[in-house]
């Protein structure tokens, strides 16, 4: 079996590897680490009210915390679960669902022209 036929480890095996790296890191840099993992993850906590990619943010929040903390590896893990889960609903959807979908999306999109024009809200502001 060469190395190109060899499976490629999974995300969370290469965080479990990357762990052990960062256990021999100075302190001083694990501190540094942790508290740009713990801004990233307050970010991303954030940004799910407030405009910002927060289902990108969160996941590479808890990847940096995962180095040191065992709850935000168990959260990354959760979170990658479900994501497959996910991915793989979508895949699973019938062409009639998908159909749907592609309605609902048009007609919401209708729905926001009529109640610009209806109420009179510019789609782009006035200068």
């Amino acid at each position: 079996m060469s190395t190109e036929d060899a499976p490629k480890p999974t995300l969370v095996e290469r965080m479990r590897a990357q762990r052990e790296v960062h256990a021999s890191r100075p302190l001083y840099l694990r501190v540094l680490i942790a508290a740009a993992g713990f801004t990233l993850l307050f970010a991303g906590v954030a940004m799910l009210v407030l405009p910002g990619p927060a289902l990108a943010v969160i996941p590479v929040a808890l990847a940096i915390l995962s180095l040191e903390f065992a709850w935000a590896g168990r959260a990354l893990e959760t979170a990658l679960e479900k994501a497959e889960q996910a991915k793989q609903s979508a895949k699973e959807t019938t062409r009639f669902q998908r159909i749907m979908v592609g309605v609902a999306i048009a007609l919401a999109v209708v729905a926001a022209v009529v109640a610009s024009i209806l109420w009179e809200i510019p789609v782009v502001p006035y200068t």
